[in-house]
């Protein structure tokens, strides 16, 4: 597969659809603040007017154009003009969307199309555009299409638009793989984010007869939309933002039984927002909502960072916080062994640790001794699989050196496609590892701090 070379964002110039509000809007903002040259996207002109004058006040270079995603060939045409004002583009981020409130069976088949058409059409007409172009490009380019945990955990009374973020998320993994079939120096993003502080449930047509809201924990919407531009400038397959959103979907994912009852009876009260009064006749289901350009609602606890998708995006240096922490718990479990009585003595008073220990070392030898058993039987194996190559090798000498090379280099590939996802999905699982390591060392810490004779807080008043 030819590679692509993701430029710095200031020598980028980026196509954002959904650009005059929430996620889309802190992304241009960011965006024209690192540098780029910014081409908008939206349905409301006079919203983009305003954004593109805002922005070039300030020095950066932007331009825009009026198009609803769902139509192919307005996308075309503002691709064009992106080409003819910057010379092209080198991301494409399909970030446009809609959502409806309320149950599947109450919400019109008419609502639930023009649903698709947005947030699933959308993405399709956006990518096939963005890919088209990229394609003739040397150095190719990324496209970051937003997708949404409930892709991977949905809602009730979010059914409609949870189904189209899943379609997103097939499509999105599809067209990658397709991309890599041909070789194309095209790298494809998908970003999940969790609830986000924005006019998201505002901007939703509502059919639940009370006022909505996203349930906690939200993100700010520049956590959003820094990770969209990291993703413009390093290749990543898939990113969650929002740890929260992370463990619901995970937890859906392995015990979806136990799951599905509990969101069927706690979701719908956690949206509902009863600060607030039911507008039903308020949304951009068919037409752009008046209140563009709102790039946050402000909740009443909004979160400014996402640890999970840091530490995704930054593996290097969430190791070490991780060691760091880790040596402080264990300083402070040794500075604790040190009072009396500790732990371990009050412990010996109801375990017998004698009985552990020969435990535990039973176990420990049987599982040395079946490690030993497997390490034979891998080189058996081994020698048996290198006596075989080899044959296969010596007949593939005799009958066809030519093939023999295609095919290897085909393997090859096929390895190294293979490799990068494992490693994608290893990424991620690493995050969450690393994330509840973090969480377990502060929680442990600040256990200890409620302790009397705790050397953690009379380490605090030495050094103070």
């Amino acid at each position: 597969m030819t590679k692509a070379t993701l430029k710095p964002l200031n020598q980028q110039s980026i196509v954002i659809t959904g650009a005059t509000s929430g996620i889309g809007l802190a992304t241009a903002r960011r965006a024209a603040r690192a540098g780029a040259c910014v081409f908008l996207i939206a349905r409301s002109e006079a919203d983009l007017k305003a954004l593109t004058e805002e922005l070039q006040a300030t020095g950066a270079r932007a331009a825009w154009a009026v198009a609803d995603v769902a139509d192919h060939a307005a996308l075309s045409e503002a691709a064009e003009k992106c080409v003819r004002l910057f010379g092209g583009f080198d991301t494409w981020v399909n970030n446009a969307g809609v959502s409806i409130y309320g149950t599947i069976s109450v919400t019109s088949l008419e609502d639930q199309r023009r649903l698709f058409e947005t947030n699933y059409w959308g993405v399709v007409n956006g990518s096939l555009v963005a890919a088209e172009h990229l394609r003739k490009r040397y150095n190719g380019g990324a496209i970051v299409n937003v997708g949404s945990i409930l892709s991977d955990a949905p809602l009730p009374i979010q059914g409609a638009y949870s189904a189209s973020k899943h379609a997103v998320k097939g499509f999105t993994n599809a067209l990658r793989m397709e991309l890599m079939r041909e070789q194309a120096p095209i790298t494809v993003s998908l970003v999940k984010p969790a609830a986000v502080d924005s006019a998201f449930s505002k901007h939703a047509r509502n059919l639940t007869g009370y006022a909505t809201q996203n349930p906690q924990p939200v993100y700010a919407t520049h956590v959003v939309a820094d990770t969209i531009l990291y993703c413009a400038s390093h290749p990543i397959r898939e990113i969650t933002v929002g740890g929260g959103g992370r463990l619901i979907a995970s937890f859906y994912s392995v015990l979806p039984g136990l799951a599905e009852p509990l969101f069927a009876r706690f979701a719908p009260s956690l949206m509902r927002d009863r600060r607030s009064a039911w507008e039903p006749d308020e949304d951009g289901l068919y037409d752009p909502g008046e209140n563009g350009r709102a790039e946050e609602v402000h909740y009443p606890m909004v979160r400014q960072f996402s640890a999970l998708a840091e530490i995704r995006k930054h593996p290097g240096i969430s190791s070490g916080v991780v060691a760091v922490l880790a040596g402080i718990g264990i300083a402070a479990l040794l500075l604790n062994q040190r009072s009396r009585p500790t732990r371990s003595e009050r412990l010996r008073g109801w375990i017998d640790t004698g009985a552990l220990h020969d435990r535990f070392g039973g176990m420990a030898h049987a599982l040395r001794r079946s490690l030993s058993e497997a390490g034979e039987r891998a080189a058996d194996l081994g020698g048996d699989a290198r006596h075989r190559g080899e044959q296969i090798l010596r007949g593939a000498r005799n009958t066809s050196r030519k093939a023999l090379k295609k095919h290897g280099k085909k393997a090859q590939r096929y390895a190294h496609d293979a490799g990068a996802y494992a490693r994608a999905h290893a990424k991620e699982g690493g995050a969450l590892l690393a994330l509840a390591t973090i969480a377990a060392a502060i929680g442990a810490a600040a256990l200890d701090v409620r302790r009397p004779d705790s050397r953690i807080r009379k380490l605090g008043k030495f050094q103070g």
